[in-house]
């Protein structure tokens, strides 16, 4: 049936399928989806829907209807072979060492430290909280996959003492299993939304310094209160049997500012709805990156960005997902354009610090539009 040379080629072949597929299958980074009674307390949520088995948005069809007529093996090679010829950065991109002594100094306002992507650090009345943590090398559950542009500004051992890791969802670019391993050592505490604190034990983090929160839940910190809200994403860490944990934005009010995080999100009435109940807001992060009208459903647009500050009742904007990973098909640099063109257009305070930058809102909007002396044209 086979050649002489045939035959110990397909056996390696074979071989190497199933040693992929064993560790496919094993991967550590998939973490555990929620099971037993720890996922019939989590369905009990308004927003799991049991014809389903899953969580939903509140539109909750808006996935499938995303999906049709869309071929998976074109976006594939689409996305693999295709894209825009500057999707990422031809040279290492500007950056600041923090300066963590002044940033812990006390102060009655708002200090952050953006460190790419979604990762960013906040100093709110003295209480220090880190968002979609991810400082390894990668965004995937394997290291040669989804690469970042450049190392961490920092690394994990240099962090001031962390009071609050808030994670938004489980997916790769936003809960990674390198960095949270880090923090099992320490006495840092955990908010996510529900079912995503399985991961986190699987990956060995005590329950006790666990919570997970419903859309419109509040916690409490001292006298900060941080209320996880909603989104209108998905997820999963498998690809398969996905939305087993609920996704969310996440809502900091303190005595005397306030500000918000969209984590992943397609553009939808709750950004008004939380704009109504909590705002204004001192300063918005809101997803600007990794986008596509493929998947409007799930990532907001540039313009989308800037309705969505809107309908926040924001002051200042901080523009996040992008920068630091190549997830979609346009330029590394198109989001910040995009976003700086909406800005003009609605009169927004757009604040664009480098990776590791220290920016206090009491001070003036000063910052510089730094990506566009590293804009590469034909």
């Amino acid at each position: 049936m086979f050649g002489e040379t045939s035959l110990p080629t397909i056996l390696i072949s074979l071989s190497i399928v199933v040693v992929f597929s064993i560790s496919f299958f094993q991967c550590k980074a998939f973490g555990k989806d929620p099971e037993g009674s720890h996922k019939e307390l989590i369905q009990k949520s308004t927003h799991y829907d049991h014809s389903r088995e899953q969580f939903v948005n509140r539109r909750p069809d808006v996935l499938e209807k995303m999906r049709e007529g869309q071929n998976f093996f074109s976006l594939f090679v689409k996305f693999m072979f295709g894209g825009d010829k500057y999707q990422k950065p031809s040279v290492k991109l500007p950056e600041e060492k923090p300066n963590f002594q002044e940033f812990l100094k006390p102060d009655e306002s708002i200090k952050f430290i953006w460190f790419g992507h979604s990762t960013f650090l906040v100093n709110i009345e003295g209480t220090i909280l880190l968002f979609d943590p991810v400082f390894s090398g990668s965004a995937a559950p394997f290291a040669f996959m989804v690469k970042r542009f450049q190392d961490a500004v920092v690394k994990l051992e240099e962090l001031p003492k962390i009071d609050y890791i808030i994670i938004s969802h489980d997916h790769y670019d936003h809960l990674d299993m390198e960095t949270i391993d880090f923090f099992k050592a320490k006495d840092t505490r955990f908010l996510t939304p529900l079912g995503v604190t399985s991961h986190l034990k699987e990956w060995g983090i005590p329950e006790d310094r666990l919570t997970e929160l419903d859309w419109w839940e509040k916690f409490t910190i001292g006298k900060i209160q941080i209320v996880c809200t909603p989104a209108q994403h998905f997820s999963g860490r498998r690809g398969m049997n996905g939305n087993q944990t609920l996704w969310s934005s996440w809502t900091v009010i303190g005595e005397k500012e306030r500000f918000y995080f969209s984590g992943d999100s397609g553009y939808d009435i709750h950004f008004k709805q939380i704009g109504d109940t909590y705002g204004p807001f001192d300063l918005t992060f809101i997803e600007n990156g990794q986008y596509n009208p493929m998947w409007e459903a799930v990532h907001v647009l540039p313009e989308q960005t800037a309705k969505a500050h809107l309908d926040l009742k924001g002051k200042r904007l901080v523009p996040v997902h992008w920068g630091m990973f190549n997830l979609s098909l346009h330029s590394w640099y198109e989001p910040a354009e995009n976003i700086e063109r909406e800005s003009k257009k609605y009169n927004i305070d757009l604040m664009t610090p480098k990776f590791g930058q220290l920016v206090k809102l009491k001070e003036p909007n000063l910052l510089e539009r730094w990506w566009k002396k590293y804009i590469e044209t034909d």
